[in-house]
C-alpha cells in the first residue's frame, strides 16, 4: 500500500461508510476509534495501521465483525456496536475501550443526532477523576475476571490466549490512567511511555517479566517471527472458518502482523513485538486446526512452541502458574496507576 495521510484514510473510510453501511436500514451511525484518533488529518498514516470505524446498528445483537479489508488503498477495519451498548453517557464513561473515542469529535455520520450527543456529553466530563478511576477499575476488573477464565482442557493456542490477554491488559491500566488510548498492537511501548514520563520506568521490566520476554534477545524475537510469517502465510491460504479475528489472518493485513513487527525489532524494540507475535502465532494456529490437513499444523507447531518455550511456557501448569504471577501484581499496578493519575495535569476535579 502508498503512504497517505491520516486524512485521506478518514476520507476513504467515510466514504465506504456512505456508500455502504449507512445504505442498512439499522444504521443509527458511524464514528473513528482505535490508534489514530487524536492524529492530525496531515499526519502520516502508518504502513502498519489502518481505520477503525465503528458502525452504530439498531440490531439488537451487532451483526459480525467485518474486520479488516482495503477501500479505495486504504486498511480500514469495521466493528458493530448496538444503541444498547451506548446507551448511558455513564456507561460509556466507564467503559475503558469507549470512552476514549468520544473525547473528541470523530463521527462520521450521525442521522438521528444522539452520537453527537453523547460525544459532547462523555468529551466534558471524560477527564475527571472520578470517571478516570471507574475506567481504571474497568480495566482491574477485565484482567482478573480473564484470568479466572482459562479453559485448561482447552487446546494450547486457546489456553495461550486466555493467558496473553488478560497479561497484556495490565499495560491498559497505565494508558487509562495517563488519559492514552488503549492501543492494541503496541500497548507495549506505550505504557513504557507513560512508565518513563510519569519517573516509574523501574515498573516495565516487571511487566515484561509477567508476559516472559524481559530477556529475549533481538535476534531471538527475530527469528520467532520469521517462522510467525511462514506460519501466518499458510494460516491466510487455509482459512475458511469465520473466527472474530479472521481478517487479522489476511494477505491485506500481513503489513500490520508482520512487516509492523519487523520495524519495531530493527528499531531496537523487539521485546515490544512479543504481544502481538504471540496472540497472530495463536491465533494462525487455531485457524489452522480447524480448516487445514492435520499434517500441516503439525509440521508448523514447533515454531510456535518454541516461542512459549523462550517465555518459560511449555505446559498448562506453566500458564497457570503465570496467571498467578499477574494476579499478586494486581495490587502494584493498582498503586501505580494511582499515582500516575494524581500526577497527571489533565485530571479534572470537581
Amino acid at each position: 500500500m502508498t503512504i497517505q495521510t491520516v486524512g485521506a484514510a478518514r476520507a476513504a473510510a467515510a466514504e465506504w461508510v456512505m456508500q455502504n453501511a449507512s445504505k442498512d436500514a439499522a444504521f443509527r451511525g458511524a464514528y473513528f476509534s482505535g490508534s489514530t484518533v487524536g492524529l492530525s488529518s496531515d499526519a502520516e498514516l502508518p504502513p502498519a495501521s489502518d481505520i477503525d470505524v465503528v458502525v452504530v446498528t439498531a440490531e439488537a445483537e451487532p451483526p459480525l465483525k467485518l474486520g479488516k479489508f482495503i477501500y479505495r488503498g486504504t486498511l480500514i477495519e469495521v466493528t458493530f456496536l448496538t444503541w444498547r451498548q451506548l446507551s448511558s453517557t455513564e456507561e460509556v464513561l466507564t467503559n475503558y475501550h469507549l470512552a476514549g473515542s468520544f473525547r473528541i469529535d470523530t463521527i462520521i455520520s450521525d442521522p438521528t443526532g444522539r452520537l453527537s450527543e453523547l460525544q459532547r456529553k462523555v468529551s466534558r466530563q471524560f477527564a475527571e477523576r472520578d470517571w478516570v478511576q471507574r475506567r481504571c477499575h474497568n480495566v482491574l476488573h477485565k484482567i482478573e475476571s480473564g484470568l479466572h477464565g482459562i479453559d485448561t482442557s482447552a487446546p494450547m493456542y486457546d489456553q495461550v490466549t486466555a493467558w496473553l490477554f488478560p497479561t497484556g491488559v495490565t499495560t491498559h491500566v497505565l494508558l487509562v490512567a495517563a488519559l492514552r488510548n488503549p492501543t492494541v498492537r503496541l500497548r507495549y511501548l506505550a505504557a513504557r511511555e507513560v512508565l518513563n514520563e510519569y519517573g516509574h520506568d523501574g515498573l516495565y521490566p516487571e511487566l515484561l517479566q509477567l508476559l516472559g520476554c524481559a530477556d529475549l534477545t533481538r535476534e531471538r524475537a527475530a527469528h520467532h517471527l520469521t517462522q510467525l510469517a511462514i506460519t501466518f502465510d499458510a494460516a491466510a491460504a487455509e482459512a475458511k472458518t469465520p473466527f472474530f479475528f479472521s481478517t487479522d489472518i489476511t494477505a491485506a493485513a500481513r503489513p500490520i502482523a508482520i512487516d509492523g513487527s519487523r520495524e519495531l525489532i530493527q528499531a531496537g524494540d523487539h521485546r515490544e513485538t512479543v504481544f502481538w507475535t504471540v496472540a497472530t502465532f495463536s491465533r494462525c494456529h487455531k485457524i489452522l486446526a480447524a480448516d487445514s490437513r492435520p499434517q500441516l499444523q503439525r509440521a508448523l507447531s514447533p515454531a510456535f512452541e518454541a516461542l512459549l518455550a523462550d517465555l518459560g511456557i511449555v505446559s498448562t501448569r506453566d500458564l497457570i502458574r503465570r496467571a498467578e504471577d499477574v494476579r499478586r501484581f494486581l495490587p502494584r499496578l493498582r498503586a501505580t496507576a494511582e499515582q500516575i493519575l494524581a500526577a497527571n495535569p489533565h485530571i479534572l476535579t470537581k
